[in-house]
């Protein structure tokens, strides 16, 4: 039995008519590159998510934390972790760490890619490696690093010695090979979930900091206690997806471990308690974000709900334990007050104050999750947007650029969920966001879209090409 299984079952019987929790497809798959040190994981990690987020240096053992981030090849996303080096002999507290980080990886990865050096041949901790990949070998793909004279060389060869099939050969640093690398990963990832979100009701995610009361207002609304509640941080290491029904409405509530800083995540079961929660964010319609009344809002909340915002999700702030605040018939005001002139997007959010221990306005906050749904699939039609458009660069005109004016010609939404609207204009490069943000307050103004981020795509009016006589 699973550890997320042992949660969902060890509370006392579930209430009668209710949907049994279930565990569902959790987002994007997950790719995890394994190896003994210093054979080039992080630097194949770096290129295939851009950038450099990781460590890259030629002392063995440098990546002593799981790096996780998103990459994207042939039209599939998915995350892509990267490990320290696996030690078979650990010899001190910390290289058992990451030997046991690298280990969870096998687990919890939907792809694995086991890296070894080509310059260096087979090493015995590379077969000590392959022989921790054999129950995995249907789901494993073998990059041989260093291969610095492709295609002439013919180095990776002797790595079929290790039994995990075709070895794949590439040159990490220089690019030489990751494409072929790529499209065999890609190839590996499980099928894509159709129609996954359709007729399951609204998906909401709980988040926020460990022990803030995830769980604890999950059970709340649930009436039961379906979700372990601890005292001690971090209880939750999964993600789990419970289906819910109240007065016609459906819900599936994701209950989330809690995020950390990274500075703070060292722990590899940790680690991959965040990456759950990022994959529920993306799978999420509506974020309610749980924050602590008695310790305060921190800069981590805010990072939080940040992160939620930008990925599209609709958002409800909830301030819990609102029970333990000595306040006044004004405190709410002043909190709110205060969250809005550190973080000014923030008055598009909805809050509300709660306590999940006695039930205060518990409910109020999943009706507002469920307005915020309701905003996030809201349509405007095209007269009544392009009406306001031209209201709005009448009462405050447009920019001018080496004294010719930007011209906003029409508008449409193109999308909802989050929504999303296409304005074509004259030279949309020269546009200032300080405009854009005035366009999208001046849509907010007139329609709400209250707990909801809205995207304004910039687009370029075509010139029609003359015909030729």
């Amino acid at each position: 039995m699973t550890a997320s299984e042992s949660r969902s079952r060890t509370p006392a019987a579930q209430p009668a008519g209710e949907v049994e929790t279930r565990q569902v497809p959790t987002g994007p798959p997950t790719v995890a590159i394994v190896g003994r040190p210093n054979v080039g994981k992080s630097t194949f990690f770096n290129r295939v998510v851009g950038g450099r987020p990781a460590i890259v240096d030629r002392q063995p053992g440098v990546t002593r934390d799981v790096h996780f981030g998103e990459g994207e090849w042939g039209g599939r996303r998915f995350y892509v972790v990267d490990t320290g080096g696996i030690l078979e002999d650990a010899a001190g507290e910390l290289d058992e760490a990451i030997r046991r980080q690298a280990l969870l990886a096998l687990e919890e990865a939907s792809v694995i890619v086991f890296m070894v050096d080509g310059r260096e041949g087979i090493h015995p901790l590379d077969e000590h490696i392959a022989e921790l990949l054999r129950v995995h070998e249907k789901r494993t793909i073998l990059a041989v690093n260093k291969i610095d004279d492709l295609p002439e060389s013919s180095a990776h060869l002797e790595f079929y010695a290790l039994g995990l099939g075709d070895p794949h050969p590439l040159a990490a640093a220089s690019g030489r090979g990751s494409g072929d690398l790529l499209d065999a990963i890609v190839e590996m990832l499980p099928a894509e979930a159709r129609g996954e979100r359709e007729g399951v009701g609204l998906r909401l995610a709980v988040i926020g900091r460990p022990n803030v009361g995830k769980s604890s207002f999950i059970n709340r609304v649930l009436g039961s206690e379906r979700l372990v509640v601890s005292e001690e941080a971090g209880t939750t290491r999964d993600a789990i997806d419970t289906p819910f029904e109240r007065e016609g409405r459906r819900f599936v509530f994701v209950d989330t471990a809690g995020l950390r800083r990274k500075s703070r995540v060292t722990e590899g079961l940790e680690y991959y308690a965040t990456l759950r929660t990022m994959r529920a964010i993306d799978r999420a319609d509506v974020c309610t974000v749980i924050v602590d009344a008695d310790d305060g809002v921190s800069n981590q909340d805010f990072r939080i709900v940040r992160h939620a915002w930008d990925r599209g999700c609709g958002v409800v702030l909830a301030v819990n334990k609102w029970d333990l605040v000595e306040k006044d018939t004004h405190t709410a005001v002043r909190m709110e007050k205060a969250l809005h002139e550190r973080v000014p997007f923030l008055a598009n959010v909805p809050t509300v104050f709660i306590s999940a221990l006695t039930g205060q306005r518990v409910q109020r906050a999943l009706d507002l999750a469920w307005q915020v749904g309701a905003e996030r699939k809201k349509r405007i039609p095209t007269p009544a947007l392009n009406e306001r458009l031209q209201q709005l660069t009448q009462a405050t005109q447009p920019p001018q650029k080496r004294g010719t004016p930007l011209k906003f010609l029409y508008a449409s939404q193109v999308g909802t969920e989050p929504p999303t609207f296409a304005i074509w204009c004259s030279h949309p490069r020269d546009v200032p966001e300080s405009y854009v943000r005035y366009l999208r307050n001046g849509f907010r103004d007139s329609w709400g879209f209250q707990g909801v981020p809205i995207r304004i795509r910039l687009r370029s009016r075509r010139k029609k090409k003359r015909k030729k006589r």
